[in-house]
């Protein structure tokens, strides 16, 4: 097995490597003054099982589109230079919200990323918390392992409510099952009946609308879970929902926050109790506490290239992944 790390100005290639219990393979990273750029092995691909990691988030020099057509045309060149098999370990997905068509002529980017990771001859994928699971499964033809936070954010929620009461909450219709799965996994967690809530959302234009609230939060730990903290707005117009109608404390929980200096902004809303992200895109941000999700993703890394089964990773009541 080969592990490559295209973004090493990131910890979490290396950590995944290290949890799968191989080291990072050299290789070789070169821009040039126009805004090209290079990714060359350097070692033998020849009958190897690779995998390539990459955090494809934009940071500064570097926007998401460099960092997709860097990961693809190195999927390429593994596959050019005899690799067996060559799989893109992508946390973090970008144009995964934009799934199906809302408006007259809009683009359905998701799928057409599928298609440029199937046309580079990328034989499978391993990513996180994407925003529509259906919509991933259905755009990837070539096997897909999806991995959700449910692991990682059970453990942190049984350890922030103690023996109070916890409702899981959706900030949007759009993210019911999302929250309903780490639900079932927090009850499952703490052996007791844990609630559940969501708010209306619409968004048109650029602007949210929509008041409607269902659950009982008097009294409750509230968790808001999302599987992406952008600007945030979404979040703190819902924690601010919970405070009103009583919540005790209102936890955020999202798998990417994008970019990171956000994370400052909702850590500064007097209605937010607490923010956790993982690290598959944000870097340290004063005040938003960082799960990492390397352990769970280099043992999915070592049991594909094993052939084992992924699922007893994956199962949010399992070992913690902190």
């Amino acid at each position: 097995m080969l592990i490559f790390d295209l973004t090493p100005d990131h910890p979490l290639g290396a950590a995944i490597a290290g949890a799968a219990g191989h080291p990072v393979a050299p290789m070789e990273l070169r821009g040039f003054a126009g805004g090209e750029h290079k990714a060359r092995p350097l070692c033998s691909l020849r009958g190897k099982d690779v995998f390539v990691v990459s955090t494809l988030h934009a940071r500064p020099g570097l926007s998401v589109n460099d960092l997709l057509l860097r990961l693809l045309f190195f999927l390429s060149a593994c596959h050019d230079h005899g690799a067996r098999r060559v799989t893109a370990v992508a946390p973090y997905l970008p144009y995964a919200r934009k799934d199906r068509v809302t408006k007259a002529h809009d683009p359905v980017t998701f799928r057409y990323v599928a298609q440029l990771f199937e046309a580079a001859g990328a034989d499978g994928l391993v990513t996180v918390e994407t925003h529509n699971l259906a919509a991933l499964q259905n755009a990837f033809r070539r096997p897909v392992v999806h991995v959700d936070t449910g692991l990682v954010f059970s453990a942190r929620i049984a350890r922030l409510a103690g023996d109070r009461r916890v409702v899981v909450a959706s900030p949007d219709g759009g993210g019911i099952k999302r929250a309903e799965l780490l639900r079932q996994a927090v009850e499952q967690r703490l052996a007791r009946p844990v609630g559940f809530a969501m708010m209306e959302k619409h968004r048109s234009s650029g602007v949210v609308t929509g008041e409607l609230f269902a659950g009982e939060v008097a009294g409750c730990v509230v968790v808001l879970v999302d599987d992406m903290i952008e600007s945030g707005g979404t979040m703190r117009r819902a924690a601010a929902a919970c405070r009103a109608r009583g919540a005790a404390e209102v936890h955020l929980m999202a798998a990417h926050l994008v970019p990171p200096g956000d994370g400052v902004a909702l850590c500064a809303d007097p209605a937010v109790t607490s923010a956790t992200v993982t690290d598959t895109a944000v870097l340290p941000v004063e005040g938003v506490h960082v799960v990492s999700l390397a352990p769970v993703l280099g043992r999915v890394v070592a049991s594909l290239h094993r052939g084992d089964s992924v699922a007893p990773h994956l199962d949010p009541t399992g070992p913690e992944a902190e």
